[in-house]
């Protein structure tokens, strides 16, 4: 049973199906490795933002909690955003205070509202799949290059870090450089270690009932207790730093609340606006990208997803945390675990709150580089050769936009990186689109030609020209017949072109003759044209 909304389901009552042992058994262990993978996130996004350490906690627990809850997608997860710290950070300082700032993601999280109830989120159809499947391919390579300096124990830039520019002043290859140039040896071996837990434990059947992402935390926590003193002792910047609360007065008085004196506020608008369209366009692409590699190949409701977003967004406003969309490392994560329902992401959540409430102290004694280990598989995942061979074999309409898009993506940012290879894909697609308007056949008939030209099914205006110079190049003395029976649409001025040729044919000898070619089409209705986009 669901409960609906504006057109859309908002909350799914069948809970039935979350709590089945074939199900929890694969859930509750991804939830662990999505937990770890999204603490030192949630706390590097908010150092980045210029916000409070404990809005990006909280922020990772509404989105695994609330949206979690409220989502369609059985696997995508959702918390602060690396692509949303840079808006983030301005908005903060344009509107002067955290608590004016709370008040534009309020109305950030209404209007993804409203885009969901427009149903906007059926824009995601329109994204090529080989420019999804180069974004996968292109953050699985930034998880390896954004996380090597983390493994070997050196990176003075935030955790979560996306953009190929860096807010310490370099960027993602002279980072990799820094790094070498500063090795620390025990996270070296620490991150060694776990590559060779995450790689060879989950071989061994009897052992492999224990998660090795746990027992890669707790192999971590023990070589760096094991270095402590030593030459290959680890700095305290490279541990995990959760803040500690020692009252649940301290706790309460972490939370802030939106000023909602600041509503007249022009430049409140502006920024909510601006946070709406950024966070829904991350939050499509990420879906569209979790459904890719989800192995059951279910479909999220894209519509629903924008609505459960919006009410995590107006609640994360009220409460004092950050803008949040679906993450696709997080995500990535989840499903590179085994997770198979939104109860992996519900649990995540509910770790994130534990891990703030009860065990702080703990959490911080995990190093970095066994969390970075974790990360380092699920890039390796992500951008696996296979990937490349089977674009290749694609054909090359299908793998420029997938390579192009990775490079931009890994060269500027994810959503630059998908608006450039959107572009090229989309070329190929008009390119495809130009070249078949027609299907082309020459039949001897005697001495004379016929040429059998059948229309496609849409014939838009961007096939004129090919057709132009196709009638205009045919031999003279020949006869014609131009075939519209499986047309639904022909553009009027395709119609314009066929029926000038065949009143001007006569001159060459040719002689045309037109089979259900209507002197007008009306234009199929947008709905119809989604599904024929030819």
């Amino acid at each position: 049973m669901q409960i609906k909304q504006g057109g859309f389901a908002v909350g799914d009552l069948n809970l039935k199906k979350y709590f089945l042992p074939k199900n929890l058994k694969k859930d509750l262990p991804a939830s662990l490795v999505v937990f770890l993978v999204a603490l030192p996130l949630c706390l590097g996004i908010a150092l980045a933002s210029g916000a409070p350490l404990f809005a990006g906690v909280l922020t990772g627990i509404i989105g695994g909690i609330v949206v979690g809850s409220l989502s369609g997608s059985q696997l995508s997860v959702a918390g602060p955003a690396a692509g949303l710290t840079v808006i983030v950070l301005n908005g903060i300082t344009s509107l002067g205070n955290y608590e004016t700032f709370l008040l534009a993601l309020v109305l950030a999280g209404i209007f993804q509202m409203l885009l969901g109830m427009l149903k906007a989120g059926t824009i995601a159809n329109y994204f090529p799949s080989s420019v999804i499947e180069g974004m996968l391919a292109a953050i699985g390579i930034i998880l390896i290059m954004k996380q090597f300096p983390h493994a070997v124990g050196y990176d003075a830039d935030f955790e979560g870090d996306e953009g190929f520019s860096q807010t310490d002043k370099h960027n993602t290859f002279s980072g990799i450089l820094g790094a070498l140039a500063k090795i620390n040896y025990g996270a070296v071996i620490i991150a060694l270690v776990s590559l060779s837990l995450m790689i060879y434990w989950p071989k061994i059947k009897k052992l492999a009932l224990i998660p090795a992402p746990l027992l890669v935390v707790l192999t971590g926590i023990g070589l760096s207790a094991l270095f402590a003193g030593t030459d290959f002792a680890l700095l305290d910047k490279q541990f995990v730093r959760i803040p500690i609360v020692k009252s649940s007065e301290e706790f309460f008085g972490l939370f802030k609340t939106a000023d909602f004196s600041q509503i007249s506020n022009k430049q409140v608008w502006i920024t909510a606006i601006t946070i709406a369209i950024v966070a829904s366009l991350e939050t499509l692409l990420s879906l569209e990208a979790v459904d890719k590699i989800d192995p059951i190949k279910r479909i999220s409701p894209t519509n629903r997803e924008l609505a459960a977003q919006g009410i995590g967004n107006i609640v994360s406003g009220l409460l004092g945390g950050l803008p949040m969309t679906a993450v696709i490392v997080r995500s990535s994560a989840n499903v590179n675990a085994g997770a198979r329902t939104k109860m992996s992401a519900v649990v995540h959540g509910l770790l994130l709150l534990i891990s703030l409430l009860c065990i702080p102290v703990i959490i911080n004694l995990i190093p970095l580089s066994c969390l970075a280990a974790i990360l380092l598989m699920t890039g390796y995942k992500l951008t696996r050769i296979s990937l490349f061979k089977h674009m290749w074999h694609q054909g090359l309409s299908q793998f420029i936009p997938f390579v192009v898009t990775i490079v931009a993506v890994v060269l500027t940012d994810l959503l630059i990186g998908v608006g450039i290879g959107m572009m090229v894909g989309v070329f190929y697609i008009l390119r495809t689109n130009l070249r078949n308007p027609y299907f082309y056949q020459i039949i001897k008939n005697g001495d004379k030609k016929v040429i059998n030209i059948k229309l496609a099914e849409e014939v838009s205006f961007l096939n004129k020209a090919a057709i132009q110079i196709t009638l205009t190049s045919l031999p003279k003395e020949s006869d014609v017949v131009i075939d519209g029976s499986n047309s639904r649409y022909i553009d009027p001025d395709v119609l314009e072109i066929i029926h000038n040729y065949k009143h001007n044919a006569y001159t060459k000898g040719i002689i045309v003759q037109l089979l259900n070619v209507k002197d007008k089409y009306d234009v199929p209705p947008l709905k119809e044209l989604m599904y024929n986009p030819n």
